[in-house]
């Protein structure tokens, strides 16, 4: 499923939308009212309605006839010295209007796309949290991404391939500077039935869906005078769909979890207004040779073990969990390297850098990850 759904179909609504199309380029200080107030229009885009053909490297790019696009990084680096960071760089995109009906206009700043990027920063030793939010259109070479070669960018974030497997990224903000060179050990791993994620019973309710679940990460982190050279796994989500979840569904959980046994889990549920899980909640097991589980609701069990209520929001998020996959001797207990990693931008969520510790097949197993939490701050609109 990829998480933010919920931040790309209302932040990118598309009245916001048009205001960047046609205006100059500057964020307008009512952006949260006009995103409200501004209903989602889906009608002429493609809808995700059964398995289709991936291609790579073409498919790393954007797929405009959706509306709604996210390329999605996230990943656990140290020092030699063992000092840990979390990193969160993520690229949305929203399409105003399908692209056989974007009339013809001859100005430079004309868009048909709306991009937003989130770029964090978890520095465990010193408890601090960074965070940083940016909008532009997609014209004037401001914001955009292409498949080949592959880049997707927001001003001066940006990530791209830079050889065959191998990846780059780069992101910067208020003294932050990461800068990250990614080789995919497995390569792209597609998620739920063949790349189709059903996230619903009707018709659409559901995206195309990859990852690339295991990328051995180095490169540089300065934070202020401080500079770091760092080494470790990120794991990067690609999702594209147009659709809305049904109006039952109050959020979801997201978890992205490297082990130290070569495998990698993805799992989410999503949580009715009730507090009872949805039954199209799933994820997939990822084996170190590559092969892939699909998993259902009832292949894992997610049990939250303590609570955290966030000084800035209010907003009470579960704080650590127990995670068993039994048909697959899997037991895992989770907890945030922070308890602090509430993103408090035009919309809050909780999203930070995990440590795992458990056992598999009868033998220790540890490892890290990220996890998302939408829903717990604020209503939830049914979009994703």
């Amino acid at each position: 499923m990829r998480r933010v759904a919920l931040i790309v179909l209302v932040v990118l609504t598309v009245g916001a939308a048009a205001y960047f199309a046609f205006m100059p380029p500057a964020r307008p200080q009512n952006l949260n009212a006009s995103v409200q107030s501004t209903p989602q229009v889906i009608e002429g885009f493609a809808r995700a309605e059964g398995v289709r053909e991936f291609s790579f490297p073409q498919d790393f790019g954007p797929h405009p006839e959706f509306q709604t696009e996210w390329w999605y990084y996230t990943g656990n680096l140290q020092t030699a010295d063992g000092r840990h960071f979390g990193y969160q760089l993520t690229f949305f995109r929203r399409g105003l209007l399908p692209p056989d009906q974007l009339p013809a206009r001859s100005s430079q700043w004309a868009a048909g796309q709306l991009y937003m990027a989130h770029f964090t920063v978890t520095d465990v030793e010193a408890g601090s949290f960074y965070s940083h939010e940016r909008f532009s259109r997609g014209a004037a070479g401001l914001a955009g991404a292409q498949g080949e070669p592959y880049a997707v960018w927001l001003e001066d974030w940006r990530a791209e391939a830079s050889g065959p497997g191998t990846f780059t990224l780069h992101a910067e903000a208020d003294g932050v500077k990461l800068e990250l060179t990614l080789q995919d050990a497995k390569g792209p791993i597609l998620q739920g039935d063949r790349g189709y994620s059903r996230k619903g019973e009707e018709p659409g309710n559901a995206s195309y869906y990859y990852s690339q679940t295991r990328l051995v990460s180095e490169g540089s982190l300065q934070i202020g005078e401080q500079h770091y050279q760092l080494s470790g796994l990120s794991w990067k989500d690609h999702e594209f769909s147009t659709s809305v979840l049904t109006s039952e569904i109050a959020g979801w959980d997201w978890f992205s979890l490297q082990l130290d046994s070569g495998y990698e889990l993805m799992v989410y549920q999503l949580r009715r207004a009730d507090g009872s899980i949805a039954p199209r909640s799933s994820g997939t097991l990822v084996a170190p040779d590559g092969s892939t589980t699909q998993l259902f609701a009832q292949d894992f069990v997610l049990t939250p073990l303590s609570s955290w209520r966030s000084p800035h929001s209010g907003a009470e998020y579960p704080a650590s969990w127990s995670l068993s996959l039994p048909a697959h001797d899997l037991q895992l207990e989770i907890t945030p390297y922070l308890r602090d990693q509430e993103l408090n931008h035009t919309f809050t969520y909780w999203e930070g850098a995990i440590r795992i510790l458990g056992s598999q097949n009868g033998q220790p197993v540890a490892g890290s990850g990220y996890v998302e939490l939408t829903g717990y701050a604020e209503p939830f609109n049914g979009d994703f």
